[in-house]
């Protein structure tokens, strides 16, 4: 076999969503040489994959998206108040072209290992087509719900019909008319798909683990007023975005608690949050993610609202959630809970009545046969960390990041990871990544990336890489703030319980994007503190 011939960059980029375009755009911008591997046939990433009917954001159009370019946002036209999956992937294309992306995007090309060699100092990216890639930074832009997870029921190979994830949905779309149709799963993507599949099968039972918290998303066309008023202050709001806690300038701050609250005040905001829609409703208080008691009674108006437009008490009963509501992803939802008072919808609680094996015709619970054609797995991923560990990453004769990780995931800042150098990774654990609007972190933290490697060159360094000790006391904070709040206490994939062996560990940071930010910018301004930045000869 021969070897194959390498090529030279200054820098690889795996993945070409959100945070490898806009990478691209800024190295591009400091005239350095970089490519982008993307497994996909075109630009994304989350929302090139994720076509699955109702798929939709969670954040509102007009702040999910770059801030970076004011000609962009003051040209694109969102029709909906939160964009559906086409819209987005069609911005997202638009950004591609407006920027000339794709020139320098490797489409259908999957990156499988990468080595660092610290007497080159140079990464080795290999592709899965035997592309061998050499550049002095690897940057990894992989997202953080990209690894789509099909669980190991006994018999799915006997399947007969047809089954589908919802993180890798055909192109072509799925004709369920007539079809006896079985989806497992009732989280965030499960509660978007299960109306639009019900209203088109001749039958849906859903498959129910966990029951959920929902809010109405209370969707609508975008009017050309409401349009224009956020684009006449677009920079006040961004910038508001960028100090915010969560990263949307349309999330209110709380500055009181439930519990310091008079009970009809406290009535009257969450009915407010109720009525305005959307995830944002356990940001009405300070406390209701921190107290037990306040979390309560927010659950208790929320449960009481969601279940009532199911008619029957047993499947509300079932329908009704048992943990701390916001400590697992709240749902946003149009007309989930009314599908259950179809004839052709029917639940199963499949903790009371476990999934035994998939069959050729369907699948067994312990108390029944369920016959299906087409079988969906609404089933998640294995979140912040399964994309990055799916590239087997090494430093020649040292450390493998599925080692240094084996309890864990650690990295200082959500950027490195201590003893692999020259590694950058965006949105990586340890930063606020999925408690945030996530476009808002991807800007901050490419931003932060292409100003250090700018540092760098003026410098003349040539090597950076994080102390294990900043690492440790990064990672103590990260415990800490997770530790004050109720979230670490629920079996969510916050904590990779999804994930059968995968190590309990609250990955994201919870201070906030405006704390993170801040902390970001003062680490830099003192010289990039905590971070090891050398001059080391490189052997050719």
């Amino acid at each position: 076999m021969t070897t194959p011939q390498r090529e030279h960059f200054d820098a690889v980029v795996v993945g070409a969503g959100f945070a490898g375009m806009y990478m691209l755009h800024r190295l591009r911008q400091q005239g350095l040489k970089v490519v982008v591997l993307e497994a996909g046939d075109d630009v994304g990433g989350t929302w090139y994959w994720n076509r699955y009917p109702g798929a939709r954001c969670d954040v509102e159009s007009m702040e999910y998206s770059f801030s970076f370019d004011e000609d962009l946002q003051q040209a694109w036209r969102w029709s909906e108040r939160y964009a559906g999956q086409p819209e987005i992937l069609r911005y997202i294309n638009h950004v591609a072209d407006r920027l000339d992306l794709r020139r320098d995007i490797r489409m259908n090309t999957r990156a499988t290992d990468a080595e660092f060699d610290p007497q080159t100092n140079r990464w080795t990216v290999l592709t899965q087509s035997g592309q061998s890639l050499q550049a002095r930074f690897c940057i990894m832009a992989t997202g953080c719900l990209s690894n789509a997870q099909v669980p190991q029921i006994p018999g799915l190979a006997d399947f007969k019909g047809r089954w589908f994830h919802t993180g890798f949905w055909p192109k072509e779309g799925v004709d369920f008319t007539g079809k006896r149709v079985g989806i497992i799963g009732t989280g965030s993507t499960g509660i978007q798909a299960i109306p639009l599949v019900a209203k088109q099968a001749a039958h849906l039972s859903v498959f129910q683990r966990t029951a959920n918290y929902s809010i109405p998303l209370r969707n609508g066309p975008l009017t050309a007023e409401a349009e224009q008023a956020v684009k006449q202050r677009y920079a006040a709001l961004r910038e508001q975005a960028r100090h915010s806690p969560s990263g949307v300038a349309g999330f209110n701050v709380p500055t009181r608690g439930v519990l310091q609250t008079d009970p009809q005040e406290v009535e009257q905001a969450f009915q407010s949050r109720w009525d305005f829609g959307g995830i944002g409703f356990t940001r009405s208080f300070n406390d209701v993610l921190l107290k037990t008691e306040a979390n309560t009674i927010a659950r208790e108006f929320v449960v009481k609202r969601m279940l009532a437009p199911v008619n029957d008490p047993a499947l509300r009963a079932k329908l009704t959630p048992t943990y701390p509501i916001g400590t697992k992803r709240l749902c946003a939802d149009t007309g989930y809970f009314e599908i259950y008072n179809r004839s052709n919808v029917s639940l199963v609680d499949i903790k009371a009545d476990p999934i035994e094996s998939i069959t050729a015709t369907g699948l067994r619970t312990q108390q029944a046969h369920h016959d299906l054609d087409i079988l969906i797995f609404a089933t998640g991923f294995d979140a912040i960390t399964g994309a990055l560990l799916s590239v087997n990453m090494r430093v020649k004769g040292g450390s493998d990041l599925k080692t240094a990780w084996a309890d864990g995931p650690r990295a200082y800042l959500g950027l490195m990871t201590a003893g692999i150098a020259n590694l950058f990774m965006i949105t990586g654990p340890g930063s606020p990544s999925v408690l945030s609007n996530v476009v808002v972190s991807v800007e901050q933290h490419v931003e932060w990336i292409a100003d250090c490697m700018a540092h760098m060159r003026a410098q003349g360094i040539n090597r950076i890489e994080a102390s294990a000790h900043a690492q440790q006391d990064w990672g103590r904070q990260v415990d800490a703030l997770a530790n004050a709040s109720l979230l670490p206490h629920t079996a969510s994939w916050y904590v990779g319980a999804n994930i059968p062996g995968k190590p309990r560990v609250f990955m994201p940071y919870m201070g906030g994007v405006g704390v993170f930010r801040r902390t970001c910018d003062e680490i830099a301004r003192q010289g990039y503190t905590g971070f090891e930045l050398t001059t080391v000869p490189e052997a050719a």
